[in-house]
């Protein structure tokens, strides 16, 4: 069942989360709260805040689901219907919901049709590789 779950979902249920004040303070300021805070050798001082990070774990997620396309399986079919579900609530939301209405949701909701494209894509391209092998 774990291999058919869109995990775009985990950067979803995060970003939700933090807008219910689950991190932080809640609302749209909570995504500026940093998260991490280095010095380095230069001297300069690097910081990301919570947003920051929500879209690093996305970008993650964007390659893990990237290497589940390649697999083929009986659960691809629905592993790609849920990615596009999951897409599909991404832009309803960032369309209705005030607070989903900021880049880091932008960006979060981009890189998940970035997932269900390049899923189709990878997909496509190694049935038809197998097809041509099999002839």
């Amino acid at each position: 069942m774990m291999t058919v779950t869109p995990l775009m979902v985990i950067p979803f249920i995060l970003y939700n989360l933090a807008m219910l004040g689950l991190m932080g303070g809640g609302g749209i300021p909570a995504l500026q709260h940093d998260v991490i805070v280095l010095s380095m050798l230069s001297g300069a001082i690097w910081s990301m805040a919570l947003g920051d990070l929500f879209i690093v774990v996305a970008l993650v997620v964007l390659f893990l689901e990237i290497l589940k396309a390649t697999r083929n399986g009986s659960g691809s079919l629905i592993n790609h219907t849920l990615s596009m579900l999951v897409f599909i609530v991404f832009l309803a939301e960032f369309l209705l919901v005030q607070d989903a209405a900021t880049q880091v949701f932008f960006i979060l909701m981009t890189i998940s049709l970035i997932g269900v494209v390049g899923g189709f894509a990878v997909s496509i391209r190694s049935a038809d590789r197998d097809i041509s092998i099999g002839l």
